[in-house]
This record gives C-alpha cells, structure tokens and sequence, in this order.
C-alpha cells in the first residue's frame, strides 16, 4: 500500500508465442484498470517462457513505454507452471492475478475479483461454466483424470477451476515455499486452504494462433499430478501384491488337493509346467507394475534431492 493508501495489484501473465495476442491482452487490460486507478496501483509481470516468435521484443517494447509493465525472460521453455512460479516469485502486490495472454479469459471480471477479495476472500478462483470448443478426447481425458486424483488424492481438484485466480499476499508468501519442480500450481493452491470464493465464466475464443499447452504437455501435467498430490499409486501395488499373492496361493492349494490328494476327481488335467506358467505370468506382472510404479517415485525423488533451480533468469526490466 502506498503513501496514498492504495493497494498494489499485481499480474503475472505467462507467454510462450502469443505476438499476436500480447498487445490485444494488455490494451483490453489496460482499458479495464483505467476505471479502478483511484483505488489501486498496478503492476502487469510478462513472463516469457522460451518464446521462439517475436513475444520478447512486444513486451519488451510494452515495458520501454508503461513503466507498470515488468518484464522476465525465461533463458529457455521450462512450462507454464513453472513461468507462473517465477511471476509468483517476483510479485510484491498486496493481491496478486494470474492470467492467461490468449484472451480466453475475460479481463472485464478483473473488478469482480478485486470485490470478492476486498470482502474478505483470501483466494479467488475463477471457475469455466462450459467449454464447448473442446475436442471429445480432451473432454474425455480431463473427466477420467479429475475423477481418478479426486479419488486418490489428498486435495480435491475441480475440473472447472482455471489458472485464472486472484491470491492475496499471504497466500502467495506460502505459495512461494513449495519447492517441488513437478507441480500443478492449482493443486498446490488447493493444498494451502486459505478463505476462498468463486466467479464463474464461459471461456473465450482465441484471438489469434491456437493454443500452445498440447496433449503431451497436458498428459505430463497429469502423470506430475497424480506422482506428487497422491501416495494411493505406491500404495495400489502393494494392495494388487497382497491379492494376487492370497488369490495364487489359494489356486495353488486348490491345485495341489484336486490333483495330488484327491487324484483329479474333476478330470481338469493341471500339468506342471501349466501350473508353473501361470503362477510365473501373474507373479512377474505384479512385480513389473510395482517397479513402475516405484520408479515414478523415485525419479520425482531424484528431481527433488538435487535441487536444481526452477528457472534461470535471463533479463529483467523495471524491477528494483
């Protein structure tokens, strides 16, 4: 808050190849902070996330001519999550919005945020009513994941809920002690708690260009998901070892009485080697899903023990 008794809000705004939308994105802002300039200073934190088209020079150029513009260079592609965790890093806001670049969300809710936290909502989300532009296997994919980590997870995640929120300062000061390197900031934020509200709105069409976040990304969002907000994975093996083991040793004893005690009163002609095969099948599946599923682990302990950093900074403009 400044001499004037203003509070500071602060925009971290993600970018990988959006230099068809970035100037659009900030004049619409620009439009809609114009009308709460009595009430609140502002600061908009551009991140540019590898971008391999002219994104850099447009923000760049929006720094060089509004001094509200803040700009951090990305020295490669690291992710959203990860360029949304840098913004986080670096805003000083008393509340702080994340927002998209691609104008699918629409900035005239911006006010209705700002209300829902001035009246004492610590966390503001913004939730999609409807998406009618996505495809059936994306739709599909999204049910099946949030139903399976609602399940098994130790935070509820909501389909609709979108990157599109407001957090106050003291959410993001504990925000910014998580560590992990895989994560998904929405769970992450559900995991804190904190007093929270919601406003809900239909996505919007692109403006320009087509989204950049495809199903190889989205699959390994999904698979980081599951590894770092559930242990019911590692959990799962030992439950399927525990049947499989009671279930095998109970054929095994009904094999060994029909067969060698009772002399095949069924005529079901179990020879040893078919015996032998099926046990070796089933027992060597389990040992092959336990392995995979430890090993998720294990890699997402390695990522974490070596520490390495979440970005690396390759420019900054108008920070102090």
């Amino acid at each position: 808050m400044d001499e004037l008794g203003k509070k500071l809000v602060c925009f971290i705004v993600p970018v990988y190849n959006e230099e068809k939308n970035i100037v659009l994105f900030f004049n619409n802002l620009n439009n809609v902070l114009k009308s709460l300039e009595n009430r609140y200073n502002f600061e908009v934190i551009f991140i540019n996330d590898g971008s391999s088209d002219t994104s850099a020079n447009i923000i760049q150029g929006l720094a060089r001519q509004n001094n509200r513009v803040k700009y951090l260079e990305l020295s490669r592609n690291f992710g959203k999550e990860i360029a949304m965790t840098a913004g986080f890093h670096h805003a000083k806001g008393d509340a702080v919005i994340s927002i998209d670049a691609d104008l699918q969300f629409p900035v005239a809710l911006i006010p209705e945020f700002l209300k829902k936290w001035e009246q004492g909502a610590e966390v503001v989300i913004g939730m999609r009513e409807k998406n009618k532009r996505k495809g059936i296997i994306n739709k599909i994919g999204c049910f099946v994941f949030y139903k399976i980590i609602n399940v098994i997870g130790d935070t509820k995640i909501f389909s609709q809920e979108t990157d599109y929120r407001l957090l106050d300062k003291c959410v993001v000061k504990q925000l910014n002690c998580f560590t992990e390197q895989n994560r998904m900031t929405r769970g992450l934020i559900d995991w804190l708690g904190f007093k929270r509200d919601y406003i809900y709105f239909e996505i919007q069409d692109r403006e320009q260009g087509r989204s950049n976040y495809g199903f190889k990304k989205l699959a390994n969002l999904a698979v980081s998901t599951f590894v770092n907000h559930s242990l019911f994975p590692l959990k799962l093996a030992g439950f399927i070892g525990i049947f499989i083991t009671l279930s095998s040793g109970a054929l095994g004893l009904f094999i060994l009485i029909e067969k060698y005690i009772l002399n095949d009163p069924l005529s079901l002609n179990f020879s040893g080697l078919a015996t032998l095969a099926v046990f070796i099948l089933f027992l060597v599946g389990i040992v092959l899903i336990c392995l995979g599923l430890i090993a998720l682990y294990i890699a997402n302990i390695q990522k974490e023990v070596i520490k390495r950093p979440l970005y690396i900074i390759k420019k900054k403009s108008n920070f102090d």
